[in-house]
């Protein structure tokens, strides 16, 4: 095994920070990198990139919310020298042009593709955790959870797979090289039905609200959440009543050997936490 370190960008964010201690526990040298972390990185910011790259094998690389940059930073690796690029999109991007969604994933896919390094693109749809983390998580401690997802389907995956899949491909050089794996659980479901999944476990009243994709980007905004990003998250939800992400793959069957967890895995794992307790 190679002792030069495997660098992870978004090192405190939610695939990185559960990649981080994967990779530590195979044994591999690890670069922790993001804006506040010990190793300094940030987008906007090259001046940094360098030293972050330095004497790299492989990196893990979550896009900016913009395009453009990605571009940049993988002429920076190829320059030095790192051998090993495996990127973080999302499912079925090829399918979002003209959706308002995802110009910055779609950048970096090509950036990472036209990389003189062995790349990997990973393409996980949404994640269970977006229950339990961030936007959802304050509305079901509120008991309803208000959606413009429509009664269309999502195979929804549980981020410990994709961090699983995410150190295997970045442990096994010549192994998945020029890959692209989408990333789902194991069925479809509603948000509807996910949420009457966690009121069961929980024993809670939540219930799950139907809304325009105006008013949620407007809930968004009053929680606080930058103009633009309220703005994709909802373009995203307009792809899932299309249809466009309903379906199910065998990706993670593909690296990892083994079926994805499922919903009520996790679900029971965060209630046992305390995740969703008031």
């Amino acid at each position: 095994m190679t002792t030069r370190p495997t660098l992870v960008l978004g090192a405190t964010g939610k695939t990185g920070r559960r990649i981080v201690p994967r990779l530590r526990l195979r044994g591999v040298p690890v670069r922790a990198a993001s804006r506040t972390g010990g190793v300094p990185f940030d987008w906007y910011d090259p001046t940094g990139w360098d030293a972050a790259l330095a004497d790299v094998e492989a990196a893990y690389v979550v896009a900016p919310t913009t395009p453009g940059p990605v571009g940049t930073f993988v002429d920076r690796a190829g320059a030095a020298g790192v051998r090993r690029l495996v990127l973080l999109s999302g499912r079925g991007a090829d399918d979002w042009a003209g959706s308002g969604f995802g110009d910055d994933m779609r950048d970096a896919e090509d950036a990472v593709r036209a990389s003189s390094s062995e790349w990997t693109v990973l393409r996980p749809t949404n994640f269970f955790q977006n229950f339990s983390e961030e936007a959802h998580l304050a509305p079901l401690l509120a008991g309803d959870l208000a959606l413009p997802a429509g009664t269309l389907t999502d195979p929804m995956v549980d981020i410990d797979d994709v961090a699983d899949v995410a150190t295997r491909v970045l442990t096994e050089p010549g192994a998945h090289g020029g890959r692209t794996y989408e990333l789902t659980g194991p069925r479809l479901q509603t948000f509807r039905e996910a949420v009457a999944v966690i009121a069961r476990a929980t024993d809670r009243a939540i219930t799950y609200s139907e809304v325009s994709a105006e008013d949620y980007a407007a809930s968004l905004a009053a929680q606080g959440f930058d103009d633009d990003v309220a703005r994709a998250v909802t373009a995203m939800y307009a792809l899932i009543e299309r249809g466009v992400l309903a379906a199910t793959t065998d990706g993670v069957r593909e690296v990892l050997g083994r079926a994805p967890r499922t919903f009520e895995d996790y679900v029971v794992r965060e209630a046992a936490a305390g995740t969703w307790r008031r």
